[in-house]
Protein backbone atom coordinates (compact mmCIF):
# COMPACT_ATOMS: atom_id res chain seq x y z
CA UNK A 1 0.00 0.00 0.00
CA UNK A 2 1.07 3.49 -1.07
CA UNK A 3 0.42 6.39 0.97
CA UNK A 4 0.79 9.56 -0.51
CA UNK A 5 1.52 12.38 2.07
CA UNK A 6 1.02 16.31 0.35
CA UNK A 7 3.98 18.39 2.19
CA UNK A 8 2.69 22.00 1.45
CA UNK A 9 5.37 24.95 2.06
CA UNK A 10 4.35 27.96 4.83
CA UNK A 11 3.20 30.08 2.36
CA UNK A 12 1.00 27.78 0.81
CA UNK A 13 -0.55 26.67 4.62
CA UNK A 14 -1.01 29.70 5.63
CA UNK A 15 -3.50 30.71 2.27
CA UNK A 16 -5.22 27.04 2.49
CA UNK A 17 -5.74 28.22 6.31
CA UNK A 18 -6.91 31.80 5.71
CA UNK A 19 -9.16 30.74 3.13
CA UNK A 20 -10.72 27.69 4.99
CA UNK A 21 -11.29 30.18 8.04
CA UNK A 22 -13.35 32.71 6.13
CA UNK A 23 -15.54 29.57 4.23
CA UNK A 24 -16.34 29.04 7.90
CA UNK A 25 -16.88 31.98 8.76
CA UNK A 26 -19.19 32.29 6.22
CA UNK A 27 -20.54 29.45 7.00
CA UNK A 28 -21.20 30.57 10.65
CA UNK A 29 -22.51 34.27 9.37
CA UNK A 30 -19.39 35.71 9.58
CA UNK A 31 -17.89 38.08 6.83
CA UNK A 32 -15.71 35.83 4.92
CA UNK A 33 -13.36 38.71 4.53
CA UNK A 34 -13.64 39.38 8.20
CA UNK A 35 -12.52 36.11 8.92
CA UNK A 36 -9.64 36.25 6.50
CA UNK A 37 -8.27 39.15 8.45
CA UNK A 38 -8.69 37.11 11.50
CA UNK A 39 -6.96 34.05 10.37
CA UNK A 40 -3.99 35.65 8.99
CA UNK A 41 -3.86 37.85 12.05
CA UNK A 42 -3.92 34.57 14.39
CA UNK A 43 -1.06 33.00 12.22
CA UNK A 44 1.36 36.08 12.24
CA UNK A 45 3.39 36.00 15.10
CA UNK A 46 3.45 40.00 15.44
CA UNK A 47 1.09 42.59 14.95
CA UNK A 48 0.09 43.64 11.16
CA UNK A 49 -0.82 46.78 9.68
CA UNK A 50 -3.53 48.24 7.65
CA UNK A 51 -1.24 48.04 4.66
CA UNK A 52 0.13 44.48 5.40
CA UNK A 53 -3.29 43.24 5.58
CA UNK A 54 -4.14 44.88 2.84
CA UNK A 55 -1.11 43.34 0.71
CA UNK A 56 -1.71 39.46 1.51
CA UNK A 57 -5.29 39.30 1.20
CA UNK A 58 -5.63 41.78 -1.70
CA UNK A 59 -8.91 44.05 -0.37
CA UNK A 60 -9.28 47.47 -0.13
CA UNK A 61 -8.13 49.88 2.50
CA UNK A 62 -11.90 50.31 3.39
CA UNK A 63 -12.56 46.26 4.06
CA UNK A 64 -9.84 46.17 6.40
CA UNK A 65 -10.69 49.30 8.05
CA UNK A 66 -14.73 48.30 8.53
CA UNK A 67 -13.40 44.25 9.17
CA UNK A 68 -10.97 45.39 11.81
CA UNK A 69 -13.13 47.55 13.36
CA UNK A 70 -15.79 44.56 13.39
CA UNK A 71 -13.18 42.02 15.17
CA UNK A 72 -12.49 44.54 17.44
CA UNK A 73 -16.11 45.11 19.05
CA UNK A 74 -16.13 41.68 19.37
CA UNK A 75 -12.78 41.58 21.51
CA UNK A 76 -10.98 39.11 19.29
CA UNK A 77 -8.27 41.77 18.16
CA UNK A 78 -6.82 44.56 19.24
CA UNK A 79 -4.78 47.35 18.66
CA UNK A 80 -0.95 47.46 19.11
CA UNK A 81 0.93 50.56 19.10
CA UNK A 82 5.09 50.78 19.02
CA UNK A 83 7.35 53.42 20.33
CA UNK A 84 8.61 55.39 17.23
CA UNK A 85 5.58 54.64 14.57
CA UNK A 86 2.52 56.14 13.26
CA UNK A 87 1.62 52.66 12.12
CA UNK A 88 -1.11 51.05 13.70
CA UNK A 89 -0.76 47.49 14.19
CA UNK A 90 -2.96 44.67 15.25
CA UNK A 91 -2.75 41.20 16.98
CA UNK A 92 -5.43 38.70 17.27
CA UNK A 93 -6.04 36.81 20.31
CA UNK A 94 -4.05 33.54 20.52
CA UNK A 95 -5.20 31.86 23.29
CA UNK A 96 -7.71 28.86 21.69
CA UNK A 97 -9.54 29.14 25.13
CA UNK A 98 -9.85 32.82 25.66
CA UNK A 99 -10.87 33.29 22.00
CA UNK A 100 -13.58 30.89 22.21
CA UNK A 101 -14.92 32.15 25.10
CA UNK A 102 -15.13 35.53 23.85
CA UNK A 103 -16.95 34.31 20.50
CA UNK A 104 -18.88 32.01 22.86
CA UNK A 105 -19.95 35.36 25.00
CA UNK A 106 -20.91 37.74 22.32
CA UNK A 107 -22.99 34.70 20.30
CA UNK A 108 -24.83 34.78 23.94
CA UNK A 109 -25.08 38.27 23.83
CA UNK A 110 -26.35 38.89 20.29
CA UNK A 111 -28.24 36.25 19.65
CA UNK A 112 -29.13 33.84 22.41
CA UNK A 113 -30.05 36.83 24.66
CA UNK A 114 -32.55 38.57 22.50
CA UNK A 115 -34.21 35.37 21.55
CA UNK A 116 -34.66 34.47 25.09
CA UNK A 117 -36.65 37.56 25.70
CA UNK A 118 -38.57 36.92 22.49
CA UNK A 119 -39.68 33.65 23.86
CA UNK A 120 -40.50 34.54 27.40
CA UNK A 121 -42.46 37.63 26.08
CA UNK A 122 -44.92 35.53 23.93
CA UNK A 123 -45.34 33.01 26.42
CA UNK A 124 -47.79 35.51 28.26
CA UNK A 125 -49.68 35.36 24.72
CA UNK A 126 -53.60 35.17 25.35
CA UNK A 127 -56.44 34.67 23.39
CA UNK A 128 -60.02 32.99 22.56
CA UNK A 129 -58.58 30.14 20.40
CA UNK A 130 -57.85 28.24 23.84
CA UNK A 131 -56.61 24.84 22.09
CA UNK A 132 -54.36 26.64 19.81
CA UNK A 133 -53.26 29.16 22.34
CA UNK A 134 -52.04 26.36 24.98
CA UNK A 135 -50.20 24.30 21.62
CA UNK A 136 -48.29 27.85 21.20
CA UNK A 137 -47.42 28.36 24.71
CA UNK A 138 -46.40 24.74 25.17
CA UNK A 139 -44.00 24.70 21.97
CA UNK A 140 -42.69 27.47 22.60
CA UNK A 141 -42.15 27.26 26.76
CA UNK A 142 -40.38 24.29 25.27
CA UNK A 143 -38.13 25.95 22.89
CA UNK A 144 -37.40 28.55 25.84
CA UNK A 145 -36.39 25.76 28.11
CA UNK A 146 -34.03 24.21 25.43
CA UNK A 147 -32.25 28.38 25.22
CA UNK A 148 -31.88 28.85 28.61
CA UNK A 149 -30.24 25.54 29.19
CA UNK A 150 -28.02 26.73 26.43
CA UNK A 151 -27.36 30.19 27.62
CA UNK A 152 -26.57 28.55 31.55
CA UNK A 153 -24.20 26.34 29.36
CA UNK A 154 -22.59 29.39 27.51
CA UNK A 155 -22.60 31.57 30.52
CA UNK A 156 -20.91 29.02 32.77
CA UNK A 157 -18.17 28.06 29.62
CA UNK A 158 -17.62 31.78 29.20
CA UNK A 159 -16.84 31.87 33.05
CA UNK A 160 -14.81 28.65 32.92
CA UNK A 161 -11.27 27.78 32.93
CA UNK A 162 -9.77 25.30 30.49
CA UNK A 163 -9.97 22.35 32.89
CA UNK A 164 -14.13 22.56 33.38
CA UNK A 165 -14.29 22.83 29.92
CA UNK A 166 -11.99 19.26 28.89
CA UNK A 167 -13.34 17.69 31.97
CA UNK A 168 -16.82 18.27 30.42
CA UNK A 169 -15.70 17.06 27.13
CA UNK A 170 -14.65 14.07 28.73
CA UNK A 171 -17.91 13.79 30.36
CA UNK A 172 -19.83 14.28 26.48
Amino acid sequence: MFVYIWVMNLPEAKAEFIQAWGILGANWGINKAMAQIQALLLVSPQGLSTEDIMEELQVSRGNVNMNIRALMDWGVVRKELRIGERKEYFVAIKDVMDLARIIANERRKREIQPALEVLRKVQQVEGKEGEKVEEFKAQTAELLEFAEKFDGILDRFSNSDKNWFYKLLLKL
